[in-house]
């Protein structure tokens, strides 16, 4: 209970969103707001060399994409805001589940000119399962795009959710007017040649208000009252409750290029967004007022800084005071640590802190001892749950190009694996590498850091395996005869455990049939 004066003042969200749809645009725009940062980068422009701040790996500069979550810390009118950005293409989206876990609220963006895409329902039905509170800002009002309440429908039939527009644009495209806040009753006029002011928005008490067609044209004062009348007929007041509970998710319109309609969002959000919330553990629910501390690493990033070859891993506060210097369990290795340099972020740069509070995200320095999922406590005993595993669907054979680069190699792979995108195996019998993924541009993404930051040069060869399997039983003998007749698919993960490599579906059906002494799993969360 000591700590409620700091919990209550902490919102820590993620973006999300399918790519391109102006995630990471919103997300620096906050960051102006926040005053973390003076100069937004140009996120689509190769000409502009200043980047998105989110995007801190060279080869996200130079495909305009984000393929790791960013951190970034900033306060904005007395709140202190844990941002999220996570990458949008559905490679890495592994990445973007376990960063859900670590969060207490999203903001999903969705282009108003394409509306609805595939990795949008995927990302909303990890919410939903969660019962995530969700925000929907409908991006790219400047664009001639589909029809705010045609856009309404889509997205409430497509992600299965309720929604209730706290804000209403006036045109859209080359009409654009502004948008009209619901909650707050006032109006912010769009000026294209010009980034969006406090001198903008005009408080409007009613919109009978005789200045309002001076300022927009009639017709449109008046297809804005109508919309406003059958918004109003339709959804009625606001209740934050619904949104809490996951159930109904507030609407805003705008366009974050030209930082139109951010203001709004971030003034609601620092007032409706829940504080950080308690959480299920293994053994009971971890009560977020409670004194003692407790975390969970979601996120391991190798090589953060290239100059220092440093490995973070990203850990949430869950309950308690996360102090610097101080021993804390680490309860899957069942051993002490302490650190003396934990970090909290504006995506690259990092600041040593004192202390950290349920919500706030820190970055710890490792030596190779945190996995993801792994919990730190004050001596009990529990995992955090709920972190999802992904078993791989592409399987590649690692060939190194430069057998002078060997050990760079094998420690390369076991770094970048350690960070969840990908999964390392070793043929049971010899030595040869597989790797599997969940996506073909994480591959890329490998064969890159692999050259850029450990001077190791490979090549991936297709393997045609359809699924990974974990191999348990408590026939030593059943299993000797198994994973000797299976020497061409059976594996064996970093952390030594076996795994069955099916060519297909049939096979792996008939394996399990022909072995019931041998329990097949899906994930690697049985070894925990």
């Amino acid at each position: 209970m000591k700590f409620d004066g700091e919990i209550n003042k902490r919102r820590t969200f993620a973006i999300i969103s399918h790519p391109d749809a102006g995630k990471t645009t919103l997300t620096e725009k906050f960051l102006l707001f926040g005053g973390a940062i003076q100069t937004a980068g140009a996120v689509k422009s190769n000409k502009i060399r200043k980047h998105a701040t989110s995007d801190f790996m060279e080869i996200e500069r130079q495909r305009g994409i984000s393929v790791a979550t960013s951190v970034m810390s900033f306060e904005y009118r007395g709140v202190l805001i844990n941002l999220l950005d996570t990458p949008g293409h559905k490679d890495f989206a592994e990445d973007t589940y376990r960063t859900l876990t670590a969060v207490d609220s999203v903001v999903l963006v969705v282009d108003s000119v394409k509306g609805v895409e595939e990795q949008t329902r995927k990302l909303m039905e990890v919410c939903r399962m969660r019962d995530t509170p969700v925000i929907v800002f409908i991006n790219k009002l400047d664009r001639d795009g589909k029809q705010p309440f045609d856009l309404l429908d889509e997205i409430e039939k497509e992600l299965k959710i309720h929604l209730h527009p706290l804000s209403w644009p006036i045109n859209m495209g080359k009409d654009f007017k502004g948008v009209y806040n619901l909650y707050e009753k006032s109006l912010l006029l769009f000026n294209p040649n010009q980034k969006a002011t406090e001198d903008d928005i005009v408080p409007i008490k009613d919109l009978n208000d005789p200045i309002l067609p001076k300022l927009v044209e009639e017709k449109n004062a008046n297809q804005l009252k109508e919309d406003v009348e059958l918004i109003e007929g339709v959804y009625g007041e606001f209740h934050s409750e619904p949104y809490l509970a996951g159930k109904t998710a507030p609407v805003f319109f705008g366009s974050a290029i030209n930082n139109f309609g951010v203001k709004e969002l971030l003034d609601t959000f620092i007032q409706i967004a829940p504080v950080p919330r308690s959480r299920e553990t293994s053994a009971r629910v971890v009560d977020v007022h409670e004194d003692k501390f407790s975390g969970f690493v979601f996120k391991i990033h190798a090589n953060l800084d290239p100059r220092h070859r440093d490995r973070i891993a990203f850990l949430r506060v869950c309950s308690g005071r996360f102090e610097r210097n101080k021993f804390y369990t680490h309860v899957r290795l069942e051993k002490d640590v302490r650190f003396s340099n934990p970090y909290s972020f504006l995506a690259r740069e990092k600041d040593v802190i004192q202390e950290a509070f349920p919500g706030d995200v820190v970055g710890l320095f490792d030596t190779g001892n945190f996995k993801i999922g792994d919990t730190l406590t004050e001596g009990e005993k529990f995992y955090f749950t709920g972190i999802p595993t992904f078993s791989p669907e592409i399987f590649r054979e690692v060939i190194n190009k430069d057998p002078m680069k060997t050990k760079q190699l094998e420690k390369g792979l076991l770094q970048l694996t350690d960070e969840g995108v990908a999964q390392l195996f070793t043929q049971h019998f010899g030595n040869r590498k597989i790797i599997g993924c969940v996506g073909d541009l994480q591959f890329e993404v490998i064969q890159y850091r692999l050259l850029q930051e450990y001077g190791a040069s490979v090549q991936f060869n297709s393997l045609p395996f359809y699924k990974a399997c974990w191999i348990t039983s408590d026939n030593k003998a059943k299993m000797d005869e198994f994973t000797r007749f299976k020497t061409a698919n059976v594996v064996m993960d970093k952390d030594g455990h076996l795994v069955y490599l099916a060519q297909s579906e049939w096979f792996l059906n008939t394996e399990i049939s022909n072995n019931p002494e041998i329990t097949f799993h899906f994930s690697s969360e049985i070894h925990k």
